[in-house]
């Protein structure tokens, strides 16, 4: 095992789960949740604060703003912590509790968006909010992970590549879409690299990522009520859509036989699942989806039996939903 002084230093890369036994189903999962930040979004994190130095736009008293729906916040977190600076996260009323928690065991402050905005729901409120404080106060500094082609060239740099050398025959490879950075990333690199490659997008019903209705979701990190200016639909071959009860079943079966994974998981898989019956003429296809993180921060949700459908909160007006 290495010895490290960075906890960014640390990332299992290597790992994946042969869901052929626990799901009967054709298909390797990446595990990305093994490290300090608990899921992909370290990758992201890393690249952008890095570049954010290297321009000299981190200066002494600056404060990180940005803002998440929960990991990506975890993983500034962890490396705001680690490098000496501050940073306030910007979050909404439906992150999971303990990962407001551990956003504020590293030092860092959260900011909780109760209401959602008209028009762009708790994205659109939330990204308000850090508009206006950057405006009002030039200490902060927002790396925009909506925008910011760190967001995505640390996956070109290490995810795809990664995944390309321990399965150099893959044919297909599933990949959820929130910021659409994990995504670019991947299918820039495999346009570029290994254009035989399928990449397959897989979003949730009420998501307007890819031009669908906009609706209520309760899974955070997959799905957006505002378009992501980073996703380009020409390098994506196609678009699986997926609805929340069928992730919650599949991040329940997998925990069943001792796989504990988040609601981005499941949804990556139940959407893998459909494609690949869709094409089960092919039946010797290599295929792999990505899992962002773990299911331990989800105890409250995803696994308490009966969420959501027992929450006190009413349902939101179409025009009202949508989480990042």
């Amino acid at each position: 095992m290495p010895v490290i002084s960075d906890p960014a230093q640390f990332n299992e890369e290597e790992l994946y789960v042969d869901l052929r036994a626990a799901l009967g189903l054709p298909l390797y999962l990446k595990c990305e949740g093994f490290n300090f930040a608990g899921s992909v979004k370290l990758k992201a994190a890393a690249e952008m604060v890095a570049a954010a130095e290297r321009d000299g736009l981190l200066r002494p008293g600056s404060v990180l703003i940005e803002s998440s729906s929960g990991n990506l916040g975890v993983a500034l977190s962890v490396i705001a912590a680690s490098r000496g600076h501050r940073f306030l996260c910007v979050t909404d009323a439906r992150c999971n509790l303990p990962t407001i928690r551990l956003m504020e065991a590293l030092g860092s402050h959260v900011h909780v968006i109760d209401e959602p905005d008209a028009h762009g729901g708790f994205l659109g409120a939330r990204l308000a909010y850090v508009s206006a404080l950057c405006a009002a106060d030039e200490r902060y500094v927002w790396l925009n992970q909506y925008t910011n082609a760190g967001n995505w060239r640390a996956h070109y740099r290490t995810t795809a590549p990664a995944i390309a050398r321990r399965f150099p025959d893959l044919d297909v490879l599933f990949v959820g879409a929130g910021t659409t950075g994990t995504l670019m990333g991947c299918a820039r690199w495999f346009w570029q690299w290994r254009r035989r490659v399928r990449v397959v997008a897989v979003d949730s019903v009420g998501s307007v990522s890819f031009g669908g209705a906009p609706g209520r979701r309760m899974i955070p990190g997959l799905g957006t009520s505002v378009p992501p200016p980073l996703l380009d639909e020409s390098y994506v071959d196609d678009v699986v859509r997926v609805e929340e009860p069928d992730a919650l079943r599949v991040c329940r079966r997998l925990a069943g036989r001792g796989f504990l994974f988040g609601g981005s998981t499941g949804t990556v898989v139940s959407g893998a699942d459909q494609w690949l019956a869709r094409h089960s003429g092919r039946r010797h296809l290599t295929a792999v989806a990505i899992a962002p993180d773990l299911g331990d921060r989800y105890l409250d949700t995803v696994y308490r039996e009966g969420w959501p459908a027992d929450l006190t909160e009413p349902e939101a007006p179409a025009a009202l939903a949508g989480l990042a």
